[in-house]
């Protein structure tokens, strides 16, 4: 039987609204963290200019299966610990404590740098597309500052009502990118149709490291339905259920819309028309209704995403407050179950970025949103192969949950092929970031990730030694409440028999 839905405004509490959320709401917010329009214009033809490589098609086969192996331990794992900050939980669980926390402040930081990130290319394309269609010149701030409005109102809300925008806005985002692809399909350049792209073979011929990486980067966010676990109804039918289904919609979407990209602009041409037209060349696919919703609902997708990678910040915030890891407020919900602060907190995190870069007069686009949200997915890269370890760790300890498949076969080989891919990525880190060779941006954006996780252990120890009470309940979840609870109690008792005794 579910426990009661909604705690007492201002106390700290014990878990989310639950039973909000079925399978549609999480695959909803699961995808509008994904963006696949964002990703299908802008990952997938920085692929091709990036690498050279044709292959493209076939590096998001590849990162698809490995995803796929990572999930089998992930979602089992979401069975048996249901936690708002689901890394945080799971790599506590496997790997300990310190480790746990580290992977939250990790996590923290990565969605941090995603969502507000988002702002940088929300706002210059707002701006271009009104200039474009009315002549009215309004600044990018202005526009990313109307953004930052909607998503904090919408984040301060029920969180079902946000399913339901963001379920509206996913539909009509990915019809849109099956149509351009079909058109695009139909129309191949010199009338050949060459399957070539989609052999993984290719990928060996140089290149693998950033083909690999920049693809692992299309999928951030396909990892956020365990988040929602405690919110969801029948979590351990519907969040296996919206994983997988999530997983496969954007592999398929992302290796059709590329492989057809390959054969529209031709093999030998479509990495020079990457670097030439960028996003655009999705759109040029279609007719002119096509290219111009395309260009609407790219902006809608960024907003979405925007949104979803909000929503994913204050959860974490929630559940280190929860559990006193973070100051108690962060996990105080208000009537209808949502961590006000925690969300305000991350709203002031995204005012201030924006601010900051309207008054430095930095490049949005390039200093905002792509290094932002190159280095926000390479952090959720590091925390896959983390949770990839402690997966095999706790099933270790508990063999008698999960079979051998689930608990050590796929999680194992997501570990070796993640890890792999964490050092392809950090190796090519300045490619990513457009550098032609290694860069100090390269460098430094990378370690932030180091020194977060140090700042996260450190923190750990000195609450075991100063605060043992937190301590031992972190990676509790809807329990840490009820222990702190317990804990006071306790001490309230003894001081109560202690005036007695005196």
């Amino acid at each position: 039987m579910a426990r009661s839905t909604l705690a007492q405004p201002g106390s700290v509490s014990a878990a989310l609204a639950r039973d909000r959320l079925g399978v549609p709401s999480v695959v909803y917010f699961v995808l509008a963290g994904v963006a696949p329009l964002t990703v299908t214009a802008g990952v997938v033809t920085t692929a091709f200019a990036a690498t050279g490589l044709t292959s493209v098609p076939a590096a998001f086969i590849v990162v698809a299966v490995v995803l796929g192996l990572f999930s089998v331990g992930y979602v089992a794992m979401s069975r048996h610990i249901s936690n708002a900050g689901a890394f945080y939980a799971f790599i506590t669980r496997g790997l300990g404590r310190e480790a746990g926390v580290a992977a939250a402040l990790i996590a923290l930081l990565a969605y941090n740098l995603l969502q507000i990130g988002l702002y940088g290319m929300l706002g210059p394309t707002v701006e271009a597309y009104v200039q474009q269609k009315t002549g009215t010149d309004v600044k990018w701030w202005i526009w990313a500052l109307i953004a930052w409005v909607l998503v904090t109102a919408l984040g301060l809300i029920r969180v079902d009502l946000s399913g339901r925008v963001l379920g509206a806005l996913l539909t009509l985002e990915v019809l849109v990118i099956v149509a351009l692809t079909i058109d695009g399909g139909l129309h191949p350049a010199g009338g050949k149709v060459t399957f070539s792209t989609l052999n993984p073979g290719d990928l060996t011929k140089g290149g693998i490291g950033a083909a690999l990486a920049i693809a692992v980067l299309g999928y951030v966010g396909f990892e956020q339905s365990p988040v929602y676990a405690e919110e969801a109804r029948d979590s351990r039918r519907t969040i296996p259920t919206a994983t997988y289904f999530a997983l496969a919609v954007i592999g398929v979407v992302y290796a059709a819309a590329s492989w057809v990209m390959s054969i529209h602009y031709g093999v030998g041409n479509v990495a020079k028309t990457a670097a030439s037209e960028g996003p655009g060349m999705l759109f040029a696919m279609g007719s002119d209704f096509l290219n111009n919703a395309g260009q609407v609902l790219f902006m809608t997708s960024l907003f979405a995403a925007a949104l979803a990678f909000h929503n994913a910040c204050w959860r974490y915030a929630f559940s280190l407050g929860r559990e006193q890891v973070l100051p108690g407020s962060f996990g105080r919900t208000g009537v209808n179950g949502v961590p006000r602060t925690a969300s305000a907190v991350q709203s002031a995190i995204g005012l201030a970025a924006i601010l900051a870069f309207a008054a430095g007069g930095w490049n949005p686009q390039t200093d905002l949103f792509f290094w932002g949200g190159t280095t926000g997915g390479f952090g959720i890269l590091i925390l896959l192969a983390l949770t990839s370890v402690a997966v095999v760790r706790y099933f270790a300890a508990h063999p008698g949950e999960e079979n051998l498949w689930r608990r050590v076969i796929a999680p194992g080989i997501s570990v070796l092929v993640l890890l792999v891919m964490v050092y392809l990525c950090a190796n090519n880190y300045s490619l990513l970031l457009g550098y032609t060779s290694p860069s100090t941006p390269g460098k430094v954006l990378p370690s932030l990730f180091a020194v977060a996780g140090v700042i996260g252990v450190c923190w750990a120890l000195y609450l075991r030694s100063r605060r043992p009470e937190v301590y031992e309940v972190i990676g509790l979840g809807p329990d840490a409440a009820t222990a702190h609870s317990v804990t006071a109690d306790a001490k309230a008792s003894a001081a109560s028999l202690a005036g007695e005794g005196a």
